[in-house]
C-alpha cells in the first residue's frame, strides 16, 4: 500500500524522502524516511533479508500524518485491510444512510473545533456534573493533597483501594454465552462513525472484554468476563462521554432529561452496579515508575514518572492528560488465556512504551499464536523478565468510571534497577496513542503538586496517578519525595 500511495502522488522515492523530511520539520516530527528505509519497508523484510521488525513509534506517526491511513495498512498489501472508514458495520441500509448523511453534513473544520471544545472541559467539571447526576459525593474517590480536595468520576469503595495485589492476584474467569445488552441510539452510532471516519479515529471490530461480575478485596480480586466487540462499544457505552461533554460545552445543568441516552443506559448507581444488564468495557492503566541513578545534572537518585498527553485519534480521553500505559482489557488471539490484567499490562508497555506495533488490538487480525512469547518480547522487555526482581507490578485499586460506566483497573509499574535506564532509556517511546510525553521526578514534590491540580487530566488516569504515587510513597524509599494524598472518606 506505501508503494501505491507513493506511485499516486507521482513521486520517486527520493522526492518522496525529501517531502516527507520537509513534512516532518514543518510539523514537528521527529521521524525520519530514508529511500533505503523506504525501500525496506516496501519490501517487508529488513537487512540481509530478515524479517521487518516492529516500526518505530515516530516513523509510524510521521507516515499516518502524510498519507492519513494507519501505518498497519500501509504495509499490507492494497485491500488486505479496510480502511478505518471502511470498518462500519452497516448492519441495515437505514444504518448506512445515517452514517452517509452525517458524514456529508459534517466539515473536517467543525468537527476539529468541536473535538477542541471538548477538551477544555475540565476534568473537575466532569467530576462535578456526575456528581450531581447521581448524587454520588460520597461514593466518588476524592483525596486531598497540598491542601487542597481533587475529586474525579470514579465510584469506589475504601475496600477497593490500596489492594497491594500482584496481578496474578486478580483472577477473571471467561463466561462463554454472555448475550449482548440492548444496542445504543442509531443516529447516535451513525454520527460517531462519520466522525471517526472524518478524524481518523481508529474504531475496529476486535474483541474486547465486558465484566459481568467482580469481587474485590485487598490482596486479591475475582470476577467473570464476558466478550464483546470495541466497536459495539465505541457505538454504545462510549457515547455518554460525548453527550455528556457536549451538553457541558452548551453551560446547561445535568438534570434529567437533558442527557437521554444516559438516563436510558446508566440512569442511576444501581444501574452502574448491575453489570449483567449492560455494557461495562474495562481499562486496565498503569503509573510506569522508572528507576534512574544519580546525575551530575538531573540530581540525586529517583524514578522517571511517566505521564502522557493522550492523541486526538484515540476513542476516548482524546487531548487529555494520563498515565502511560493505558489501555482496554481485551485479548488479541486467546480469549480464555488473555483475561490476566497482568498480560494487558505486559502488552500494553510494549505496544505504548517499546513500540511494538504487532500487538496492537487496532491492528487488524493476528497471525501470530503466542504475541507475548518469550522470544518474540522487544529487547527492553526481555530484559526486564529476565532478572526476578527488576520489575514490579501492582493493582492499586478498582472503581467504575461513571463518565462510560467503564470498569478501572490502576495499577502501577515500577521498574526497580536503574541500569534498565542506563541501558533502555533511549528507547522508551509512545505510540500512535500519545500525543506527547512528559517526565515528572519523584523527587519533584512540587511539580507533582502541580501535576495533581492540572484539569487536563481524564478522570480514570487521575485516578491511577493518586493512587500509584500513594503506593510509591510507601516503597519508594530515599528515590521518592512525593506529595501525600490522603484519600477522603463519605
Amino acid at each position: 500500500m506505501l508503494e501505491q500511495k507513493i506511485r499516486e502522488r507521482r513521486m520517486t522515492l527520493e522526492e518522496f524522502a525529501e517531502y516527507a523530511e520537509t513534512f516532518a520539520r514543518e510539523r514537528g516530527e521527529p521521524g525520519t524516511l530514508s529511500v533505503r528505509h523506504l525501500k525496506r519497508l516496501m519490501a517487508g523484510k529488513g537487512p540481509n533479508g530478515r524479517p521487518l521488525g516492529p516500526l518505530r513509534p515516530a516513523t509510524a506517526r510521521l507516515l499516518e500524518r502524510i498519507f492519513e491511513i494507519s501505518a498497519d495498512e500501509l504495509l499490507g498489501r492494497p485491500g488486505e485491510q479496510p480502511h478505518t472508514g471502511d470498518r462500519e458495520r452497516g448492519d441495515t441500509d437505514e444504518a448506512k444512510r445515517l452514517v452517509i448523511d452525517r458524514g456529508l453534513s459534517m466539515s473536517k473544520t467543525d468537527l476539529t473545533d468541536r473535538q477542541m471544545r471538548r477538551s477544555r472541559v475540565g476534568r473537575s467539571r466532569v467530576a462535578d456534573a456526575l456528581a450531581e447526576y447521581y448524587r454520588a459525593d460520597d461514593q466518588l474517590y476524592q483525596v486531598r493533597s497540598a491542601g487542597s480536595v481533587v475529586r474525579t468520576s470514579v465510584c469506589t469503595r475504601a475496600d477497593w483501594l490500596d489492594l497491594s495485589c500482584p496481578p496474578a492476584g486478580v483472577h477473571l474467569e471467561l463466561a462463554h454465552d454472555a448475550g449482548e445488552p440492548e444496542p445504543s441510539d442509531t443516529e447516535a452510532a451513525a454520527e460517531r462513525l462519520a466522525e471517526a471516519n472524518a478524524l481518523h479515529v481508529r474504531l475496529v471490530e476486535a474483541p474486547l472484554y465486558r465484566l459481568l461480575d467482580v469481587e474485590v478485596n485487598r490482596g486479591s480480586v475475582s470476577g467473570v468476563v464476558g466478550l464483546t466487540s470495541f466497536l459495539n462499544y465505541a457505538l454504545s457505552a462510549d457515547l455518554l462521554e460525548a453527550e455528556l461533554v457536549d451538553h457541558l460545552t452548551a453551560n446547561g445543568p445535568t438534570q434529567r432529561d437533558s442527557l437521554p441516552m444516559r438516563d436510558r443506559h446508566l440512569p442511576d448507581l444501581e444501574a452502574v452496579h448491575e453489570l449483567n444488564g449492560r455494557l461495562c468495557a474495562g481499562g486496565v492503566l498503569a503509573l510506569c515508575a522508572i528507576a534512574r541513578p544519580a546525575d551530575p545534572y538531573r540530581g540525586p537518585a529517583d524514578y522517571a514518572l511517566l505521564v502522557q498527553e493522550r492523541s486526538d485519534q484515540v476513542v476516548n480521553a482524546a487531548r487529555r492528560l494520563s498515565v502511560i500505559p493505558k489501555g482496554f482489557h481485551q485479548p488479541l488471539v486467546d480469549a480464555s488465556g488473555e483475561t490476566s490484567i497482568g498480560a494487558t499490562l505486559l502488552r500494553e508497555m510494549e505496544e505504548e512504551l517499546f513500540g511494538r506495533g504487532d500487538v496492537d488490538g487496532t491492528a487488524g487480525p493476528h497471525r501470530a499464536a503466542a504475541p507475548m512469547h518469550p522470544s518474540r518480547l522487544s529487547e527492553p522487555m526481555r530484559w526486564l523478565t529476565d532478572g526476578p526482581d527488576r520489575l514490579r507490578m501492582e493493582c492499586t485499586g478498582f472503581g467504575f468510571n461513571l463518565v462510560s460506566g467503564n470498569y478501572e483497573f490502576a495499577s502501577l509499574i515500577v521498574i526497580e534497577d536503574d541500569e534498565f535506564w542506563a541501558r533502555y532509556g533511549g528507547q522508551v517511546e509512545a505510540n500512535w496513542e500519545t500525543g506527547g510525553m512528559r517526565i515528572y521526578s519523584s523527587l519533584d514534590k512540587e511539580l507533582v503538586t502541580q501535576l495533581i491540580s492540572d484539569e487536563s487530566w481524564c478522570n480514570e488516569g487521575l485516578f491511577a496517578f493518586l493512587q500509584g504515587v500513594r503506593r510509591l510513597r510507601e516503597i519508594g524509599g530515599r528515590r521518592v519525595d512525593l506529595p501525600a494524598v490522603e484519600v477522603l472518606r463519605g
